[in-house]
Formats: structure tokens, C-alpha cells, sequence
């Protein structure tokens, strides 16, 4: 009873959850406030705590680069793109935006070589917006992971409700038989009470008859004493 009451619970819980992170990720051009300067760059929102986005934007990033944090600011070297390396660094941050937390990243465009300014950008933006992809996917991984929790205890309470009900069955068939002797038990020993009453009825009946026997049995013998006495 306790668990379907938890599981009746947790069910509406997952569907909201499984609706609430039919997300779409748009990434959008942004600047943000890197080392003091204004920085132009690519910046999505996220529906999402600002520890789990920072958390897992950090992870993402050091795929790219290795990755130094200083505050909300965050600082990749030698990054690696389109499987080209480079010497400049890339940029990034996260910031909480009312209930959504945002990623934005970018480069400081006057530090790059001018002809790599916009292959990089654009591979930026893409990588961002597959950042945001990436954090849907897990978010509701987890929540995949947590209904696939949940059905496998249903799946195991189950299971332990048919082999109850065998077990019930058993004893209830084996109560079935042992009702059934005992109804002929009982029967057997109505039948037998009734036998010993008339049994017990018989043998009061048989003592006195002996009984009436043996008085007339005695008066005969005294009669015939006093006839054996008169003999002279």
C-alpha cells in the first residue's frame, strides 16, 4: 500500500518533468563583460539551477581547452576547434537570468589574426548551441533514468505481488484440505458420540438386567439352602 501510494505520487511528477524539458535552444549574438571590457560573442538560456549549468558548461568546455575559472568568468587555452588549435584563448561565462541560468562564450576579436575571426565565431556558435542540446539530453537523461528507477521497482513489486498471491493460493488450497478434514473429522466424531451414548445407554441397560439377574439368582439360591436344611 505504502509503495503504490509513493509511486501514485511520483508518476505526475515525472510526466510534468518529461513536458517541462521539451525544450529549444536558440542561440543568439551577446555581449558579456570579460576582464573589465565588453565582449561580443553567442549566448543561450538555459532552463536550469546556475550550478548545473555552470557546472556542466565548465565539463563541456574542457573538450575545447583547458579550462581556468576566475568567478563567473571562464578562461579556455590553447582551445581546440574544428580540430584546429589555437593560441588565443576563448571565452566564456554563465549567469543566472530570472529562473534561467545563461551560457554565453566568445572571443576577444582584436587578440585573434582577422582571417580566423569568423571561421571561429561560427564554430563557437555552433558549439554553444551544442552545449545546449547537451544539457537538455542529460537533464532528461536523469529524468529517463528516474522513470527507468521507477518501473523497475514497480516491475519488482510486481513480481512480489504474484509470488504472494501463489503463496496465498497455497495455503488457502491447503486450508481448503485440512477444512475438509476436519469437517470429516468432526462428522467421524459426531458419529462416534452418538455410538458411545448408545453404547453407555446399553450397558446401563445390560447392568441392570445382571443386576435383576443376580437378586433372583440369590433368592433362588436361599430357597434352596432352606430346603437343604429341612433334610433330616
Amino acid at each position: 500500500m505504502k509503495f503504490t501510494k509513493k509511486f501514485t505520487l511520483l508518476l505526475p511528477i515525472l510526466l510534468i518533468s518529461s513536458f517541462a524539458l521539451a525544450q529549444t535552444v536558440k542561440v543568439k549574438k551577446e555581449n558579456a563583460r570579460i576582464k573589465g571590457e565588453n565582449v561580443e560573442g553567442f549566448e543561450i538560456e538555459l532552463d536550469g539551477e546556475y550550478a548545473d549549468v555552470n557546472a556542466a558548461f565548465v565539463k563541456y568546455l574542457k573538450g575545447i581547452g583547458k579550462v581556468k575559472q576566475s568567478g563567473d568568468e571562464l578562461t579556455v587555452n590553447e582551445p581546440t576547434l574544428e580540430n584546429t588549435n589555437y593560441g588565443m584563448p576563448v571565452f566564456g561565462t554563465t549567469k543566472e537570468k530570472g529562473k534561467n541560468t545563461s551560457a554565453w562564450i566568445g572571443i576577444k576579436t582584436s587578440e585573434w589574426p582577422s582571417e580566423n575571426v569568423g571561421k571561429v565565431n561560427k564554430e563557437l556558435e555552433k558549439q554553444l548551441y551544442e552545449f545546449g542540446v547537451k544539457f537538455y539530453k542529460d537533464k532528461i537523461q536523469l529524468q529517463v533514468d528516474e522513470s527507468l528507477r521507477a518501473s523497475l521497482a514497480v516491475e519488482k513489486q510486481q513480481q512480489k505481488l504474484v509470488n504472494q498471491n501463489k503463496e496465498l493460493t497455497t495455503k488457502l488450497e491447503d486450508n481448503k484440505r485440512e477444512k475438509i478434514q476436519l469437517d470429516k473429522s468432526i462428522e467421524k466424531n459426531a458419529l462416534e458420540y452418538e455410538t458411545l451414548l448408545q453404547k453407555i445407554e446399553k450397558n446401563k441397560h445390560d447392568q441392570d438386567s445382571v443386576a435383576l439377574a443376580g437378586e433372583q439368582i440369590k433368592k433362588v439360591m436361599e430357597m434352596h439352602k432352606a430346603r437343604q436344611s429341612k433334610v433330616n
